[in-house]
Order: structure tokens, then C-alpha cells, then sequence
């Protein structure tokens, strides 16, 4: 990896994507913190800066081509060369099958695989530009591996963010550039309603092999793990941060 520890870290101003940016501050990284909430990223960016961590905060819709372009400029103008981009904006609206709406689904797949895919994209070009060995990580889900009832629009963004993972993998690895995707689960705004609803939360509980809920803190390692020099051999991989919610043989 480059000497550069710039990271951009889309879905920032809240939730997992919070304590990425929160974590990876703390390892020395600077932190371009993007979020559709424009005053979310800029008070986790300003806190940063107050703990004395170099950061700024950008306002962006990760399915808007512009925008992600736009905060791509911001970091590399303000922090530096790119060396980390962690795919994590998301966005959930839940339905059956038989009732959702094509809107419904169409949102979600912009928000989560077309957002994923200009992230991807962008962090690409810009590593290519300034030969920074970079490291790219996508947020997918278990939802992605599994399939999931009532959000077959979200599981369905979630399986196409891990093909786009590997096929990303494929064809940046002649450039020195990792890409890989960890399908986190963690209490945040997106499973307030799962958490919250005593028999949604205790349906779910029981395929959790650790039986508890996770905090979004304890997602933050295996993301620094991807990002630093000690996954510098691994690339197109998918790791589960579930508590063995999934699990594969």
C-alpha cells in the first residue's frame, strides 16, 4: 500500500458507517466522511477533527455520478491521494413480494448497486491515476448470500454488490487495488424495526449463533483489517460479521 491512509467512507454520518469513520480516525487514517445528510457527515467529520484527526464531511447521493465524483475531489483536495474507499450508503424499504412496488425497488438497487458500482468505479480511477495499491471494501449482507423475506429489492442489491466484488477484484488486481465486501450485521437505523419489535427481535435472535445483537462498533475491525497491509494478499473475498447468522461450508 501507498504511504497514503486516505479513506472515503460513503453512509458516514451514522450508524456501522459512523464507526468506521470513528475507528479508522483512530488508526490514523483521514477520514472523508460522505452521507446524503449533508449536517450528519459534517458534525462526525468536525468531531473528528476536534479529537485531533485530519477529516472533512461532504453532503452526496452515492446514485448520483456527479456527487461521487464530487466527493472523490473533496478528499483527494483536502486529505490526499486515495487509498481506501469503504462502500457503505445504504437505504431499506421494506415490502412482500407481492406488494412491492416497482419504485420501491428500483431505489433500493440505485442506492445500494448502482451507488456501490460508481463508488467502486471512482475509487478505481483515482488509484490508477496517482498508482496508489489501494483497498476498496463493499458492505453487502447476508440478505445477499441468503435471500431474505420482505426485502427482496434489498437482497437482491446486496447479491449483485458481491458479484460486482469479485468481478472488481478481477480486473483492478493487475493494478495492485483489493477489493473486498464484508456482510456486516449490527444494531442501526435500518434494523431499528427488527430491534425494536419484540417478536421481529426475537425471531431473528434465535438464527443468531451468538444470540445477541451486535453493536456497529465491533464491525469497525474487520474493515481495518481489509484496508491495512495485513490483507495484502486478499482480494475478491467476502467476510460475515454476523455472530454465525450465515453460514457456509
Amino acid at each position: 500500500m501507498s504511504e497514503s491512509k486516505v479513506v472515503v467512507v460513503t453512509g458516514g454520518g451514522d450508524g456501522i458507517g459512523k464507526a468506521l469513520a470513528q475507528h479508522l480516525a483512530g488508526e490514523g487514517w483521514e477520514v472523508c466522511v460522505a452521507d446524503i445528510d449533508e449536517a450528519a457527515a459534517a458534525t462526525v467529520a468536525a468531531d473528528l477533527v476536534a479529537a485531533g484527526h485530519r477529516a472533512v464531511g461532504v453532503g452526496a447521493d452515492v446514485s448520483n455520478e456527479d456527487d461521487v465524483a464530487r466527493v472523490a475531489d473533496c478528499a483527494e483536495r483536502d486529505l490526499g491521494a486515495i487509498s481506501g474507499w469503504i462502500n457503505n450508503a445504504g437505504n431499506s424499504r421494506p415490502a412482500m413480494l407481492l406488494r412491492m412496488a416497482v419504485d420501491e425497488f428500483d431505489s433500493v438497487l440505485a442506492v445500494h448497486a448502482r451507488g456501490t458500482f460508481l463508488g467502486l468505479r471512482e475509487a478505481a480511477r483515482r488509484m490508477v491515476a496517482s498508482e496508489t495499491n489501494g483497498s476498496i471494501v463493499n458492505v453487502t449482507s447476508s440478505a445477499g448470500l441468503g435471500g431474505t423475506i420482505g426485502q427482496i429489492n434489498y437482497a437482491s442489491a446486496k447479491g449483485a454488490i458481491i458479484a460486482m466484488t469479485k468481478s472488481g477484484a478481477k480486473e483492478l488486481g493487475r493494478y495492485g487495488i483489493r477489493v473486498n465486501a464484508v456482510a456486516p450485521s449490527a444494531s442501526t437505523q435500518m434494523t431499528k424495526t427488527i430491534m425494536t419489535n419484540e417478536k421481529f427481535a426475537a425471531t431473528y435472535l434465535s438464527r443468531i449463533a451468538l444470540g445477541r445483537f451486535a453493536e456497529s462498533e465491533e464491525m469497525a475491525p474487520t474493515f481495518s483489517y481489509l484496508l491495512s497491509d495485513a490483507a495484502s494478499y486478499m482480494t475478491g473475498q467476502v467476510l460475515s460479521v454476523d455472530g454465525g447468522t450465515y453460514m457456509v461450508s
